[in-house]
C-alpha cells in the first residue's frame, strides 16, 4: 500500500509536456481537465492511506458521511459512502485522531480533491487489537474459555455481589434494575478501578474481596460503554485467570453490545451491557409471585380435596361401627341368655351332660370374653382414627380458623381492608376481630465492602 509523503517532504517529481515556446497551449474543456487531474492522482497515488484528525464530519439522510481530514499543514474533503459508513465498529465525531483509507480524486462538480474513504479506524486501535488477539489465543488455547466449565446463575440468588467503580453510571443501572426485578436480593458492592493502569489489580482485588464471601451466589463485573482504550484493562491476562477462578457464576457486562474483552470470554455469561448483567442474575419479582399464587391455589385444592376423602372416610367407619353402646348392650343380653340356657342345663340329672355343659361353659366365656377384648381394641382404634381426623385437634395447637363476613376462608393478607371484621374460630368458642394493619415487603439491603484494613 503506498502512503502519502509527509508534509516536510519534497514535492513529487511529474514530469513535464515539453512544448515549443512558441506553440499554442491546449485548451480544455473544464470538466475534462477534471477529469485528467483525477486520472492521473489516481495512477500515481491511489489507493491512499492517511492519518489525521476529523472535523467538520456530518451523516446525511442516505447514510453517507462527510468531514474534512486535517493537521496542522494542511486539510483535505472526504466522503465515506452508505456501504463503508455501515461497517463503523465505533462513533466518529469531531476531532478524533483516525488512520483512513481510499481512492484520492476530484469532485468534478465543484472542481475539489476530495478522498473517497473506504475504511476509518481510530488512531492506534491498531496496535491494541493485535495485542487483543494474540492474548485472546493463547488464553483459548489454555482452556480458560472452555464452555464445558462455565456454569449456570442461580435461579433464586440470596446475594448478589458487583464490581465496578462506586462512582461509575453503571453501577446506578445495575442496582436499579435489581430493585426494580428483585428487592428481597441483597447487593454487595466491591468497588474498583475501571480504567487506566492500575485498575486491573484494583479489579482482581475486588473480585478477591467477594471470593472470601459464603453468603454470594452471583459475581457482576461491569462496566459502561468506551472505547478500546477505555475498556482495555478488561483485557488484562491476570483478571482473566482471577475470573477463571470465582468459585460462583460470574457474570460480565462490559460496555455496549458490540464490544467484546477477554472478560467477557472468560466470565460463566457474558451480558451486553450492565443492565442487561443485572436481568440475567435475578428473577423477575411478579414472575415469582404469579407463580407462588399458583402453587398455593393448587396447595389449597389438594387440602380441600384431602379434607373431603378423609371426611368421608370417618363417615364410612362411623356407619360400619354404628353406636358402640348399643352394641355391647346387645352382646351383654345375649351372653346372659346364653348363661340362662347354661344354668338350666346344669341342673338336669344326666352327668355326662353336665360336664358337657361344664366344658362348652368355660369355652363360651373364653370365647366371649376373647371377641370382647377383640372388639374392644378394634373400638379403641377406631376412636384413634376419628381424634387424629377431628379438626379440633389443630386449634388446640394454637392456630385459629379466619372467615370473613359470607363465612369464606381467608387465606393471603392482600385480600383483606383495613377495618374489615373477621370471624376466628379457636380451640373452645368463636372471636370476632378487626384488621388493624396490612404490612408490605421491604427493598433489599445494599452493603459495600471494603478492602481490609
Amino acid at each position: 500500500m503506498n502512503h502519502p509523503t509527509s508534509a516536510h517532504a519534497k514535492p513529487m517529481n511529474i514530469d513535464p509536456v515539453e512544448t515549443e515556446p512558441s506553440a499554442t497551449p491546449r485548451i480544455w474543456a473544464v470538466g475534462a481537465l477534471c477529469r485528467m487531474i483525477a486520472q492521473v492522482l489516481s495512477a500515481r497515488l491511489n489507493p491512499v492511506a492517511v492519518r489525521g484528525e476529523i472535523s467538520g464530519f456530518s451523516r446525511a439522510s442516505s447514510g453517507h458521511c462527510y468531514f474534512t481530514l486535517k493537521d496542522e499543514h494542511g486539510q483535505i474533503r472526504c466522503a465515506m459512502f452508505r456501504r463503508a459508513a455501515s461497517q463503523l465498529r465505533h462513533p466518529v465525531k469531531d476531532g478524533d485522531q483516525v488512520e483512513l483509507t481510499g481512492q484520492l480524486g476530484v469532485y468534478e462538480a465543484r472542481g475539489d480533491l476530495q478522498l473517497v474513504v473506504e475504511s476509518l479506524r481510530p488512531l492506534g486501535q491498531g496496535a491494541l487489537l493485535e495485542a487483543f488477539v494474540r492474548l485472546k489465543a493463547r488464553l483459548e488455547a489454555e482452556g480458560l474459555f472452555d464452555p464445558a466449565r462455565k456454569r449456570t446463575p442461580s435461579a433464586m440468588p440470596r446475594a448478589v455481589g458487583i464490581v465496578t467503580s462506586a462512582q461509575a453510571a453503571a453501577l446506578q443501572d445495575v442496582l436499579t434494575a435489581l430493585r426494580r426485578r428483585a428487592p428481597h436480593v441483597q447487593v454487595l458492592v466491591a468497588p474498583a478501578l475501571v480504567q487506566g493502569a492500575g485498575a486491573p489489580a484494583s479489579l482482581c482485588a475486588a473480585l478477591e474481596r467477594l471470593y472470601q464471601r459464603s453468603d454470594i451466589d452471583t459475581i457482576l463485573l461491569v462496566r459502561g460503554g468506551g472505547s478500546m482504550e477505555d475498556l482495555w484493562a478488561f483485557n488484562d491476562d491476570q483478571l482473566a485467570r482471577q475470573i477463571v477462578r470465582s468459585p460462583v457464576p460470574l457474570i460480565a457486562g462490559v460496555g455496549h453490545e458490540t464490544d467484546f474483552t477477554i472478560a467477557d470470554f472468560c466470565a460463566d455469561v457474558r451480558a451486553p451491557t450492565p443492565t442487561a448483567a443485572a436481568e440475567l442474575c435475578a428473577p423477575q419479582r411478579a414472575d415469582l409471585l404469579v407463580e407462588l399464587d399458583g402453587l398455593a391455589l393448587r396447595l389449597h385444592h389438594r387440602m380441600t380435596h384431602q379434607l373431603d376423602n378423609q371426611a368421608q372416610r370417618v363417615d364410612a367407619l362411623q356407619h360400619r361401627l354404628g353406636r358402640p353402646a348399643e352394641r355391647m348392650q346387645r352382646e351383654s343380653l345375649h351372653l346372659q341368655h346364653l348363661g340362662l340356657q347354661l344354668h338350666q342345663a346344669l341342673r338336669r340329672p344326666w352327668p355326662l351332660q353336665r360336664e358337657r355343659l361344664q366344658w362348652a361353659e368355660q369355652a363360651l366365656q373364653r370365647g366371649l370374653h376373647q371377641s370382647l377384648q377383640q372388639r374392644h381394641q378394634a373400638l379403641e382404634r377406631c376412636a384413634t382414627q376419628l381424634q387424629l381426623l377431628d379438626p379440633r385437634r389443630v386449634l388446640q395447637r394454637g392456630y385459629a380458623l379466619l372467615q370473613d363476613a359470607e363465612g369464606h376462608a381467608v387465606t393471603r393478607s392482600q385480600s383483606l381492608e383495613v377495618g374489615q371484621q373477621l370471624h376466628a374460630t379457636l380451640m373452645d368458642g368463636e372471636v370476632v376481630v378487626t384488621v388493624d394493619e396490612r404490612r408490605s415487603s421491604q427493598f433489599p439491603t445494599i452493603a459495600a465492602i471494603q478492602p481490609n484494613s
